[in-house]
C-alpha cells in the first residue's frame, strides 16, 4: 500500500469547487424540473454533465486517480458548457448563482488539469 500524502491546498481548493458546483447543478436541476418547458430542457443536459463530471472529478481527484488531470480536463469542459446554458437565462438568480459555481469550478479544474497530480 502506498503512503498516504496530503491533498495540496490547490487540489483541496479543486476538490471543494467541484463539489460546491455539483451541488449547485443539483439544486438548479429541480427548480428546472419544476418549471418545465424547452428552454429547461437544453439547460438540464448541461446540468446532468455538469453535476456527474464534477461529482466524478473530485472522487478521482481525493482518491489520486492517476486519470484526474484528463478528468479534471473533461470536467473543466462541462462546467464552460453549463455555464454557458445557464447564462441563457440571465434574468434568472439561481441561474447566475449556478453559472458562476461553474465558471469557478472550471477555472480550477483547468489548473489541475494542467498540474502534475
Amino acid at each position: 500500500m502506498q503512503p498516504t500524502t496530503a491533498m495540496s491546498k490547490e487540489m483541496q481548493d479543486c476538490v471543494d469547487a467541484c463539489m460546491s458546483c455539483h451541488t449547485v447543478c443539483e439544486e438548479t436541476m429541480s427548480i428546472c424540473l419544476q418549471r418545465g418547458g424547452q428552454a429547461q430542457t437544453q439547460i438540464m443536459r448541461s446540468l446532468i454533465d455538469c453535476a456527474e463530471t464534477t461529482r466524478m472529478c473530485a472522487d478521482m481527484m481525493m482518491r489520486r486517480s492517476p486519470m484526474a488531470g484528463e478528468m479534471c480536463a473533461v470536467c473543466a469542459r462541462a462546467c464552460d458548457m453549463c455555464a454557458e446554458a445557464c447564462m441563457t437565462l440571465p434574468d434568472d438568480p439561481q441561474m447566475m448563482r449556478c453559472a458562476d459555481s461553474c465558471r469557478r469550478c472550471a477555472e480550477l479544474c483547468r489548473t489541475m488539469a494542467g498540474a502534475t497530480m
